[in-house]
């Protein structure tokens, strides 16, 4: 088990790292909107703001991966407000768009509910080992937990592609469910690269390699289901439900798979969900109605080509299509 001092001084990391996410599409941003008012008719990739971009957005991506190797699944996904957060405060101080009162409302409301996530979450996170996936992947609550999944998914992609009900909560609903299977693999994988960094191999077990291809599938159809949601619906409602969604799911998976919430005082636990409560308010506030930036003849990076982790990717996308 790794003591309370590790897992929040890591978080200090993770903070920092959820910050870069949001920072590197806004540099992106502003250099297409440069590039524009310039008049200047070359490729995008011969920006060297663009390029700053790409590598923040790796930096975070690569630092939130790490992230779920030392701390507690469901303590890391609700911090994702705080790349909302970040991202709204850019905007208004560097690329000069509207502070609005929900945006001042919504800001301290998810700043409150971080501050209740990381003072009530658990502190401890234990060493992710193979042997530890496998006895987690066949234990008793997560095949049961795996079954109704998958009749839950089977039932909403049937509405979906056969019924032809596309209504967003049964799209953000199949965004995640895929999300749980992310967060569980996301995190044995990177525990174990961790473990084999510090000496303890543990990239010869064939449980590593189903959780890389768990991990890869998830991704690539979380962005599938995403990128569909944001064609059919308005950024400001897949945005909030999507993050209410996804922070759900990875709690449950956390609580399931990991079992992070055991001899966890009941007081912590209705303090965490009060505190994500918050964190859901305040960016539901801040992503509400935003206005939109209206510029020409401007091609932006699809954000679903780039690769990388899913769990910061997705932070990057909702955000650019909210703003």
């Amino acid at each position: 088990m790794r003591n309370n001092t590790s897992v929040l001084g890591g978080l200090k990391e993770v903070l920092f790292f959820l910050t870069l996410c949001p920072l590197s599409s806004r540099c992106q941003k502003y250099a297409h909107m440069r590039q524009s008012q310039l008049g200047d008719s070359g490729p995008y990739y011969t920006s060297v703001l663009w390029w700053s971009g790409v590598v923040l957005m790796g930096l975070g991506e690569l630092g939130n991966f790490a992230a779920y190797g030392f701390a507690p699944a469901s303590l890391i996904a609700p911090l994702g407000c705080v790349s909302v957060i970040a991202s709204a405060v850019i905007s208004v101080v560097f690329l000069k768009e509207t502070l609005r009162a929900s945006d001042i409302v919504g800001g301290a409301l998810a700043v409150v509910g971080t501050y209740l996530l990381v003072t009530f979450a658990p502190h401890t996170s234990t060493h992710i080992t193979a042997h530890l996936v496998q006895r987690y992947a066949v234990s008793w609550q997560f095949l049961i937990y795996l079954f109704l999944e998958v009749i839950v998914f089977s039932i909403l992609l049937y509405l979906y592609k056969r019924r032809n009900i596309k209504h967003i909560t049964i799209v953000m609903l199949l965004v995640a469910l895929l999300a749980s299977l992310t967060v569980i693999s996301v995190k044995a994988v990177s525990g174990m690269i961790t473990e084999s960094i510090k000496g303890d191999l543990q990239l010869t077990y064939p449980i590593f390699y189903v959780m890389v291809v768990v991990m890869v599938a998830s991704c690539a159809f979380q962005i599938k289901f995403l990128n569909q949601a944001m064609k059919v619906f308005a950024a400001t409602e897949v945005v909030p439900i999507n993050f209410v969604f996804f922070t759900a799911s990875a709690i449950t998976a956390g609580i399931v798979f990991y079992q992070e919430f055991q001899g966890l005082a009941l007081l912590n636990i209705l303090m965490f969900l009060f505190g994500c409560l918050l964190s859901f308010i305040g960016v539901f506030l801040i992503a509400r109605d935003r206005p939109k930036i209206k510029t020409e003849n401007i091609t932006f990076i699809a954000m679903g080509k780039i690769p990388g982790n899913y769990i910061l990717l997705l932070q990057q996308i909702e955000m650019d299509e909210s703003i």
